[in-house]
């Protein structure tokens, strides 16, 4: 494989990504900064086919990303391949509004072809090719200038040994028959909506306070404001406030402006400063929570009352076996807390629905109306279906 120099000019950008454009799949990583800012800040892409691979400097002076840009969201000839690479699509996704299409995730295709629940790169490329990755340049700053050789070295063989491996694994999924699992999986990670903060939304991700509309409808206010300011500034929102003080906030909002002081979480600067001014009026303006958007109160326990917490602890046992003996990771087929919800009578549920429910969702709704029973069989813990039993059980009576 011919490993290119940084490229640092938009001359030489255009002409590799000339040639990736007639490639069959292109690998693609990114390194980037994000613990002082909202936005990640773009710091190296990487990228390769089977034949070549190269680093691009996205901070080099006068570069233009188009070509990279239209090759990965614009070419849909080309595969786009990652691993974990929801930050890596998500930074496309600020540049562009795009999301790369078509995409494959290679930690999400390990799940459906092993029992890896979130197999780590380096651990991906000592199971595959017997290497082992020289992590040391792993936590350094990528927004400095100039990089060094290690650095770059580094860089460019996330992409390099994903290369490789990348064809094994589809090799293998195309043998199991699973590729059709992970559609759905893909589709999603494809979607812009994933990656795009809605302000307006941003208080679904704060552990609600009760369901009082008075006081959600404050955190709802609080939250998007949170949200905007920090995005304006170009602040992690933590740096705002943390969660914990905006929930305080909207269950005990203070009176006057001078309250803020008392906080737990704020700076007495708050008293009297500009941002302090603005986080009350929000809370003058903050309107209670239309009852339709109130999230509903979550089901706990089964009908079978306090047997209920039993049922799905089964429930989850099953999904170890079951996950075993087809060789996929549970994560795949589906979560605890959807398991806590079947377990609490909710059918409406993934598992229950095409593949899902025909390789795990049956059998644990099975399990549900009692019909599936567990057994010790040669030292392993296997189920086994109620007919099934009763069928071995009157073989005898039949011969008689």
């Amino acid at each position: 494989m011919k490993i290119h120099d940084l490229i640092t000019t938009t001359e030489a950008l255009e002409q590799l990504c000339t040639r990736l454009a007639t490639s069959e799949f292109v690998v693609v990583d990114t390194e980037f900064m994000r613990e002082n800012t909202y936005w990640p800040e773009l710091c190296l892409v990487q990228i390769a086919n089977e034949q070549e691979a190269a680093a691009i400097d996205p901070l080099a002076d006068g570069i233009d990303l188009a070509p990279l840009l239209e090759l990965l969201t614009a070419n849909e000839d080309v595969l786009k391949v990652f691993h974990a690479g929801g930050q890596d699509v998500e930074i496309i996704v600020n540049l562009t509004g795009k999301t790369p299409y078509p995409i494959f995730d290679t930690q999400i295709a390990m799940m459906a072809i092993s029992q890896s629940e979130q197999i780590g790169y380096a651990n991906l490329v000592e199971s595959w090719l017997g290497l082992t990755i020289d992590k040391g340049a792993r936590f350094t700053d990528w927004s400095r200038r100039p990089l060094t050789d290690r650095q770059i070295e580094y860089a460019i063989g996330d992409v390099t040994h994903l290369s490789k491996i990348f064809p094994k694994i589809l090799k293998r999924l195309i043998k199991t028959g699973r590729g059709a699992w992970l559609d759905a999986e893909m589709e999603k990670l494809g979607d812009p909506s994933n990656y795009l903060t809605d302000p307006g939304e941003a208080w679904r991700r704060i552990r609600q306070p009760g369901r009082n509309p008075q006081v959600l409808g404050r955190l709802k206010a609080l939250a998007a404001w949170r949200e905007s300011e920090a995005q304006h500034k170009n602040i992690p929102r933590g740096r705002i406030m943390r969660d914990e003080t905006l929930a305080d906030i909207a269950s005990h909002p203070p009176r006057q402006q001078a309250d803020l002081a008392k906080v737990r979480g704020l700076s007495s600067a708050w008293r009297d400063n500009d941002i302090g001014k603005r986080l009350m009026k929000v809370l003058e303006k903050a309107e209670p929570l239309d009852k339709d958007n109130i999230p509903e109160k979550m089901k706990r326990g089964a009908p079978l009352g306090k047997e209920g917490v039993l049922v799905a602890d089964l429930l989850k046992l099953l999904l170890k076996i079951r996950a075993r003996e087809i060789d996929v990771a549970a994560r795949l087929l589906t979560r605890a807390e959807e398991m806590e919800a079947l377990a609490a009578g909710v059918r409406d549920l993934p598992v229950l629905q095409g593949w899902r429910y025909e390789i795990f969702g049956r059998e644990a709704l099975d399990l549900v109306e009692g019909k599936v029973a567990f057994a010790v069989k040669n030292g392993k813990l296997t189920m086994t279906h109620i007919d099934d039993v009763q069928a071995i059980m009157e073989q005898p009576q039949a011969a008689e």
